[in-house]
């Protein structure tokens, strides 16, 4: 539970119809098993503790004063065990039948929630036993005590900030205004569901669509909880058919056709952070009886072993499928930006310049695209090589070989000449090889690019990726300007995938090699003399992992965590790939370098957004450019 992360389970229990008592030792069993795995919450099926298919038997008073004894056996057993419990059972109340889901923690009942949409079609004949339950809570005797029974309760945890919980019932979820709606805006982080949805064909992938959907939806945390075994078998299967679902990410998802219990760890500190950046979360709940009632209770706070998966490439899709789709859904978007460009300006030329590098890869087969798309020769498109002190031959034969391919013209224009002239001028020596020695030759190829495409009344297509932008890893006014960047907020994790995306699924043979040779040059920004031919500056030797610094970079500013968060999370996403002294050491050299470089991001180019995390001056990253580190760096610094 320490910096926000806590445990959720949903189980189903194999239950006996009509046996609360059995039912309940099953629930014990399941809330004792749960408490091992330091689940801290637990929700469990509608009615589970008499099940719901008992049919006119709630009509029976020896069944509901059944239920009510086993659930105070619950009660009294649960001040054993850690947790917060949502359990179903029907409740009777001034003379109606209610179904409810109780909850209790800490051997006390803090509420009794009803549920509100009582279906009445198809195989559902609920109005025949119940009655649907009040917004607004009212008191009721239990066990000589007055515990709150009505849908706006929400129990909030005074140890675990962020933890505030809320419940629906079943079909409360697949109407078109479901109470969560109206909790959630009310404060409530996580919802739970004690539900009993029978299976038919293909109900399953909507219903996880559903849950899904609806904490995406309301950014909170969901845990369903359905009937399974047990249940009767008379007119209907129930398939216990479990979710754990996250601001719209399936944490867990059980096997239909079972029982047993599924775990998910929710992380409340992204749920209250994402609300927070969103100023459209919440609003005063329009609708009657909208004031609730808030239940107090306490946890014990424990440091919990992750068994949430957290990618280590966060701007990078896992599934093979879901990471093509991405990768073409990119290309467009930054195609669409350029295209936009050059129709406003009236432009029928661009100039890049082509290193045989990633970043200039990509930005030359997204050029190509918007040319495409606006019936353009591809042959307007003028990639300049300019070969100087730190150029390879494998570099600048791949660009060579890549423009020519991709249907552009080739220029080469030799720049050692022109910077050592302005050396002499400067008074610069030529074998002090300093940041003088390295940013004279970025600004000399910027100026080339310019003045070239102005003879052509052309644009220049800055090649920068975020990555860069973000350590500052470019040259004031050197390879940081151009007319428009399009690849200006793709990350360099996400910038090789692109790549590869097109080596893939190119129908040139000679290209895709290429491409697949680019995507194996160290990269580099070859400003310093090869070593044997050889590349021999490195940019990740010397600002880090790019795959660490993007993992910082997303959330940095995506979710505005503290250093010892992204900490423990990169150590957890990177395990068996990074010491954590590394990641550490790296996480401090992207702070200093985020914030002195901010001035370089503050006159940034336009850029298409592409993802959810951008750096642009004018849209998601509004940052002073004289801000001090010195807060987070010292919060680095203690966790050596």
């Amino acid at each position: 539970m320490e910096q926000g992360f806590i445990r959720a389970a949903a189980g189903t229990p194999k239950i006996q119809v009509a046996d609360p008592e059995y039912n309940a030792g099953q629930i014990l069993t399941m809330m004792e098993q749960g408490a091992k795995q330091r689940a801290k919450i637990m929700v469990f099926p509608e009615l589970c503790l008499t099940g719901y298919t008992c049919g006119d038997l709630f009509l029976q008073d020896s069944l509901l004063e059944c239920a009510k004894r086993q659930l105070a056996r619950i009660v009294k057993e649960s001040a054993h065990f850690d947790m917060i419990a949502f359990l179903g059972l029907p409740f009777q109340h001034q003379g109606k039948l209610y179904n409810t889901a109780a909850v209790a923690a800490g051997g006390k009942l803090l509420g009794l929630v009803p549920k509100q949409n009582i279906p009445n079609y198809s195989e559902f004949y609920e109005l025949r036993h119940f009655t649907a339950g009040s917004q607004k809570p009212v008191w009721v005797e239990f066990e000589g005590q007055s515990v709150p029974m009505g849908a706006n309760l929400l129990f909030a945890c005074s140890t675990v900030p962020g933890l505030v919980l809320a419940a629906e019932i079943c079909e409360d979820v697949w109407v078109p205004a479901p109470p969560s709606i109206r909790h959630v805006c009310a404060g409530a982080t996580v919802v739970a569901n004690c539900s009993a949805s029978d299976e038919t064909v293909g109900k399953d992938q909507y219903r996880k669509s559903l849950i899904c959907g609806q904490s995406a939806r309301l950014v909170c945390g969901y845990v369903y909880a359905n009937a399974g075994e047990g249940e009767s078998t008379q007119d209907l299967v129930f398939g216990g058919h479990n979710i754990i679902a996250e601001n719209g990410t399936c944490l867990g998802e059980s096997k239909r056709l079972g029982h047993g219990i599924i775990y998910g760890d929710l992380d409340l500190r992204r749920l209250v952070n994402e609300r927070r950046r969103m100023n459209t979360h919440g609003f005063d709940w329009p609708g009657e009886d909208g004031d609730h009632m808030t239940v107090e209770f306490r946890l014990r706070r424990e440091h919990l072993q992750l068994r949430r998966h957290i990618a280590p490439l966060p701007f990078v899709p896992s599934d093979p499928g879901e990471r093509e789709r991405r990768c073409e859904e990119i290309l467009s978007i930054q195609a669409m930006g350029l295209k936009k460009r050059l129709e406003h300006t009236g432009t029928r030329h661009a100039v890049l310049g082509i290193s045989g590098g990633l970043d200039s890869t990509l930005a030359l087969l997204v050029t190509a695209r918007a040319f495409d798309s606006l019936g353009i020769p591809r042959d307007h498109i003028l990639g300049v090589t300019m070969p100087c002190f730190g150029t390879t031959d494998r570099t600048y034969q791949n660009a060579c070989v890549m423009t020519e391919k991709l249907g552009a013209k080739l220029r080469e224009i030799d720049i050692r000449e022109s910077v050592l002239a302005h050396f002499r001028d400067i008074g610069q020596d030529k074998d002090n090889h300093d940041v003088t020695y390295e940013n004279g030759q970025a600004r000399e190829r910027t100026q080339v690019l310019m003045d070239v495409a102005n003879q052509m009344g052309g644009l220049v297509i800055g090649t920068g990726d975020m990555s860069e932008l973000a350590l500052g890893w470019a040259t004031y006014n050197g390879d940081h300007m151009s007319m428009y960047g399009v690849n200006s907020s793709v990350p360099k994790t996400l910038v090789r995938h692109l790549v590869r995306y097109c080596a893939d699924t190119c129908k040139e043979e000679e290209l895709g090699r290429v491409l697949l040779d680019v995507l194996d040059t160290p990269v580099s920004p070859e400003l310093l003399p090869p070593d044997g031919g050889v590349i021999s500056q490195k940019t990740e030797d010397l600002v880090g992992p790019y795959e660490l610094h993007d993992f910082f970079l997303y959330y940095v500013l995506r979710f505005g965590y503290e250093p010892a968060r992204i900490l423990r999370m990169a150590v957890h996403a990177f395990e068996g790939e990074y010491q954590r002294e590394v990641i550490l050491k790296w996480m401090k050299v992207f702070y200093r370098r985020f914030f002195s470089q901010q001035f370089k991001r503050s006159c940034l180019p336009d850029g298409p957004k592409v993802g959810s995390v951008a750096v642009s001056p004018r849209g998601d990253l509004r940052m002073p450019s004289d801000a001090s580190s010195s807060l987070w760096l010292k919060q680095a610094e203690a966790l050596s």
